[in-house]
């Protein structure tokens, strides 16, 4: 069985929700479908919530009623008999009733979380009753029946593939199997959601619960692209790529994936394809843990980087400096993107700067402390291993006309790094692009 994940630009219309529809039923096999919620109504719940929050119940209103008026548009355009319009339209009554009743009440994240959920519900309901309409065996899963985290926010996976295993069993005999990505429950039984990538994640978790033959992530793009197309001439979608060469590319900027979303479907060895909703015959890219030998594959650059250096006499030979950094930073929640080191200093790349002025005066207790602001962590990936004789001359030789802050090889086989300023961002991309690429 193949798991297929929509996102909201792929269920963000009425049409849209069809060609969902034939997507999944074109091979006739089963298969299990993962849905977000329709495009632009996770935004608007959290503005009701925001409202909420500020004791402001008007406001909230008028942002349910107009999403209210845009759901009961949809209706008309997506079913075709007065019977399955009714069905639906009773369904969003209620779903849009609930969402009033909090306007009445006292209201915390928990009941925010509760509200944010409705989205993945609506647009799920609304797919199955279509499906039906169209006589295909179409069953809806709760995803809160089965998606769980454990006491640390992190997936049970072993709750997950007990739950759904037995669900599945119960229902068998379906064409179509649909669940709502993104939600799920906490430990305690309370509503929650998985947070960034939270769809992808849901999809990769499922697949790994049902030792799917693979997990296809649809979205309005032809898979992961060689560059930033939105900066670059002639970029081409990569169409293979190992799971740590997606991981990286993920977290320097690639926005297709989020980068831990995939990690479920990585250790089941169960191959991931990104796909386009808009090109349904595009190749896309396929994420497995197969290895394309002395190759470049990709570039992605990550903005908002803050460069931070410490230097110290006081460092040579001192044990236990660098732990007495890197705790100030954990203290503050700080992840640390880059790090290198000297024997007299040690410079690091942040992307949050939310608490810069706290950690900068804890670290002037060690040294002499500088930060550059407005930096660029410009990202290549592909089979970089040491023993690839000659791929770093050909990445420098690109970036030889870009001053270049911050170098990082070594911590991963699969990636190289430079931190540059953002003003110079656009030339080392298609620097890097002509020269590895074009």
């Amino acid at each position: 069985m193949k798991v297929m994940k929509f996102g909201g630009t792929s269920v963000g219309t009425p049409q849209r929700m069809k060609e969902v529809t034939q997507l999944v039923t074109k091979s006739g096999e089963p298969v299990f479908v993962v849905l977000s919620a329709m495009s632009g109504t996770t935004n608007s719940l959290v503005e009701i919530s925001d409202y909420l929050y500020k004791k402001n119940p008007d406001g909230a209103n008028e942002v349910i009623n107009n999403l209210e008026r845009k759901y009961e548009r949809h209706l008309q355009e997506l079913y075709s008999t007065e019977a399955c319009r009714a069905m639906t339209a009773d369904f969003l009554r209620e779903e849009f009733d609930y969402l009033r009743s909090f306007t009445k009440e006292l209201f915390t994240s928990f009941e925010e979380k509760s509200i944010v959920a409705q989205g993945e519900i609506i647009s799920t309901n609304m797919v199955v009753n279509y499906m039906k309409e169209q006589g295909i065996k179409a069953v809806l899963l709760n995803a809160l029946d089965f998606m769980r985290t454990d006491k640390n926010a992190e997936p049970d996976p072993v709750y997950i593939k007990e739950k759904l295993s037995a669900i599945m069993e119960q229902n068998e005999g379906n064409q179509v199997y649909i669940t709502q990505g993104f939600i799920c429950r906490n430990a305690y039984g309370e509503i929650d959601n998985l947070q960034r990538g939270g769809s992808d994640y849901t999809a990769s978790l499922v697949g790994a619960a049902l030792n799917a033959e693979e997990i296809q992530i649809w979205t309005d793009i032809d898979g992961m692209h060689n560059n930033d197309p939105r900066i670059v001439d002639k970029t081409q979608p990569v169409h293979q790529l190992q799971f740590e060469e997606a991981a990286e590319l993920a977290y320097f900027g690639a926005k297709i994936l989020h980068p831990t979303c995939v990690q479920p479907a990585k250790y089941a060895g169960i191959p991931v394809r990104l796909l386009n909703t808009m090109q349904p015959d595009a190749e896309g890219t396929t994420i497995s843990n197969a290895t394309e030998y002395g190759k470049i594959k990709a570039v992605a650059a990550k903005d908002n980087i803050t460069a931070i250096k410490i230097k110290s006499s006081r460092m040579l030979l001192a044990t236990g400096f660098l732990r007495k950094v890197f705790e100030i930073f954990e203290s503050y929640q700080t992840p640390i993107d880059m790090v290198c080191t000297s024997e007299v200093g040690v410079s690091m790349s942040i992307d949050n700067s939310a608490h810069l002025g706290e950690i900068m005066d804890e670290l002037k207790k060690y040294g002499t402390v500088t930060v550059d602001t407005g930096m660029c962590i410009i990202c290549v990936v592909g089979d970089l291993d040491w023993s690839n004789i000659g791929f770093e001359t050909r990445v420098m030789d690109a970036m030889k006309d870009v001053p270049v802050r911050m170098i990082s090889y070594g911590g991963s086989n699969y990636n190289i790094s430079f931190l540059i300023r953002e003003e110079d961002k656009k030339r080392a991309l298609q620097s890097l692009s002509d020269h590895l690429f074009n």
